[in-house]
């Protein structure tokens, strides 16, 4: 912002109606933001306030006034029955309190004193608000929101989603039925996996990749992806009438429309405020992506009374979770190596608070999306705390580009950070240390082999294996076998008590599947899944070592070029002479159970979803994949049996409206048994109830931190590798 910006009122409202004017058309045309919501309403509050101290600004095209931007594409244009408003926010419970304050006191203007209000809270979804037109129960129209009152005629593209009834019964002669497309985050991990290992571009979040779906010209493209569709509301009706959303959501559910199952009606501020609160704490342990709750007055009679204030409704507020986006500045560009020695950019931040924390670092992806992003060292720049775990730099801030005294752009350095050997450029798109005895490269192969994903050695993390390498104790992972605990008790952190489970840790990982030593030792390609899947196919490490790049390709989700790459590794001296010390360590090295097609779940397609008591995902993944079974992401009629622990998200609602079979815990170990008896209706009707929230300490610990503040102990070393996944599905 320029100083006579911020000395001149006038022209500042000028430069946000133009900031705002763009980033509505980028984020409700486009579907491609460039700053989150936060950052928005951030300059949306600024500019409101503006206009309230200096009436004469005031303008009718003013962002304040209007529902959004104008759409252009070649989609043709649709204009709402009715306008498809936003929603003002609330961050706390005095600004919950203060809209419902207001609200009295427009009531009590009406001549409506003391009412008293029921509520609706739902959540809100992280996806593309779409409003359906059915005509004497026949869908006939589906269109985005655009700007709230002209939208973008999707009908085509809507058709392919199940989640949307083609007609329904007993409707009235006109229905606008409202609600949010969006992808489970499951289904968007999978989508992403796919294209990648298709040597496709992957998409950045859910809600982008929805977007762009729904906007595609072809339906054939959205009816290969993913999506859903949860139902909010409804609008424009002939011949039908309710006298409260409650009732209108309860009409959507009995006529085949998905409506969220958490949705609540609640009599009293103490009662919302608590569920708001609770759906904050249980975000990340949901099945899809939600930025707040909406709160809802549930009368309709009421929400009529009240009406709507410039583009917002008066019966209606957002409780907007704590910002997951933020605006700093952008110290410098640095570089870190990763295990097979592709050198990763981070950012180092002037510290700011993001989603509850306090970030200095941030990953920058790799150096394709550094170089995509054009964001440099003194820029301002947009932080995104995505997943509430790893932070990342979206963009530079919407001032700086105009800047002309930017600094240069950062490149990849020309000798490793590391170990200044001199760096190569990987087929001309990614810069590498080449040197395999790089101090870093050996770091973060060591780190990743007692990872959690891999041989989950517990005890020994980034800080250990660091120790470890300064001491000279482990160069190549069976040395790890080798420690004693008198050598960790002489290391600083370690006790007598300390060393002995880290010892006890390591040796009880030589009992960890085949698989996950085929993805700890670090073969480039080979992540978790398909680390499983050879283990699986080959059974011993001496088959998959003889195995052809041929034989090698037939294991799914491996293609020629991969096939080849994993061949040329298993052949190399110094990747061999591992395998064989891990072998004579007593390492497992071939796999346990039945051969595929063979146990007492083959052929059995199973889902897992929520926290199980005792058993991690990865633990009881491998227990149905030992007993000859297949584990899946998506619930569908093929599906022999969903396993759901505490907060187990849409995927048990889905396998209820199917029929198909539910099991907790002791119901997987039953039929793992081969007992599917004794599985029985206890253990299935015990796992519907589970719905609490697993909250913020799970949270961390299923991102590998001590707790769920604890972002910047991983370092910089961990962000930077974490983020640039060296295989298409070390994304697990």
């Amino acid at each position: 912002m320029s100083r006579s910006a911020r000395s001149d009122p006038g022209a500042r409202a000028a430069e946000l109606r133009e900031q705002l004017t763009e980033h509505g058309h980028r984020y409700y045309v486009l579907d491609d933001p460039t700053i989150g919501d936060d950052a928005y309403d951030a300059l949306l509050d600024e500019l409101r306030a503006l206009e309230a101290e200096h009436p004469e600004l005031l303008t009718p095209d003013s962002p304040t006034q209007r529902v959004g931007g104008t759409p252009v594409s070649n989609l043709e244009k649709v204009r709402h029955l009715q306008p498809m408003l936003s929603l003002a926010n609330a961050r706390s419970e005095e600004e919950l309190t203060a809209w419902i304050d207001r609200m009295r006191a427009h009531l009590a203007r009406e001549g409506i004193e003391d009412p008293q209000f029921s509520y609706v809270v739902e959540p809100k979804v992280d996806g593309l608000a779409i409003s359906l037109l059915y005509e004497n129960g026949v869908l006939v129209r589906g269109a985005t929101r655009g700007n709230g009152e002209i939208g973008e005629d999707v009908t085509h593209n809507l058709r392919t989603i199940g989640a949307i009834p083609l007609r329904i019964d007993d409707a009235p002669e006109r229905l606008e039925v409202r609600g949010e497309i969006y992808m489970s985050l499951a289904d968007f991990e999978a989508l992403n996996l796919r294209r990648a290992e298709e040597g496709l571009s992957t998409f950045m979040n859910p809600r982008n990749s929805a977007a762009g779906t729904i906007r595609q010209l072809d339906p054939r493209l959205a009816a290969e992806r993913p999506l859903s569709m949860w139902s909010y509301a409804v609008g424009v009706t002939d011949g039908l009438s309710f006298g409260s959303h409650w009732e209108s959501l309860e009409w959507l559910r009995a006529h085949g429309f998905r409506v969220n199952p958490d949705i609540v009606r609640l009599e009293s501020t103490e009662a919302v405020l608590e569920r708001c609160e609770d759906w904050q704490a249980r975000r990340g342990s949901l099945a899809f992506e939600i930025d707040g709750a909406v709160v809802k007055v549930d009368d309709f009679e009421l929400q009529r009374r009240l009406g709507v204030v410039g583009r917002d409704p008066r019966w209606a507020i957002a409780w907007k979770f704590p910002p997951t986006t933020a605006v700093t500045t952008l110290r410098d560009v640095m570089w870190n190596v990763g295990k097979f020695g592709t050198l990763h950019p981070f950012a180092v931040l002037e510290p700011v608070h993001v989603g509850g924390v306090t970030v200095r670092l941030a990953t920058l992806h790799n150096e394709e999306d550094l170089a995509r992003k054009d964001v440099r060292p003194g820029d301002d720049v947009i932080v995104l705390r995505a997943g509430d775990v790893i932070p990342q730099v979206l963009s530079p801030a919407p001032h700086v580009v105009e800047r002309s005294d930017r600094a240069p752009v950062p490149h990849a350095p020309a000798n490793c950070p590391i170990c200044n050997t001199p760096t190569i450029k990987d087929e001309g798109v990614f810069t590498r240390c080449p040197n395999r005895d790089c101090p870093g490269r050996r770091w973060q192969l060591l780190q990743h082999f007692v990872s959690r994903g891999a041989m989950d050695v517990d005890g020994i993390g980034e800080r250990q294996v660091s120790l470890l390498m300064e001491h000279e104790l482990v160069r190549v992972p069976g040395d790890f076998y080798r420690l004693t605990e008198e050598q960790l008790v002489e290391l600083e952190g370690f006790g007598e008590v300390s060393a002995r489970r880290a010892v006890a840790a390591i040796a009880a990982s030589k009992q960890q599947s085949f698989g996950r030593v085929l993805f700890g030792i670090g073969i480039e390609g080979v992540g978790s899944i398909t680390g499983r899947n050879l283990a699986q196919r080959f059974r011993t490490i001496d088959a998959l070592l003889a195995a052809s790049p041929e034989q090698i390709t037939e294991t799914p989700g491996i293609g020629p070029i991969v096939g080849q790459l994993i061949h040329d590794q298993l052949h190399d001296e110094r990747l061999q002479a591992v395998i064989e010390d891990l072998r004579a360590l007593g390492v497992r090295l071939e796999e346990e159970g039945p051969p595929p097609g063979e146990g007492p779940l083959a052929g059995r397609a199973i889902v897992l979803t929520g926290t199980l008591p005792n058993l991690t995902r990865e633990q009881a993944t491998e227990r149905v994949l030992a007993a000859g079974g297949r584990v899946t992401s998506t619930v569908s009629k093929r599906t022999d049996y969903v396993v759901a622990g505490e907060s187990p998200g849409t995927k048990l609602e889905k396998a209820e409206r199917l029929g198909v079979p539910v099991l907790d815990e002791p119901g997987l170990e039953a039929v793992l048994r081969g007992n599917v008896e004794s599985a029985g209706a206890d253990s299935i009707a015990d796992s519907a109830g589970a719905v609490e929230s697993a909250g913020a300490d799970s949270i961390a610990d299923s991102a590998g931190a001590e707790s769920a503040d604890d972002v910047e102990s991983a370092g910089a070393d961990s962000i930077a590798d974490s983020a640039g996944a060296e295989s298409a599905d070390d994304v697990d």
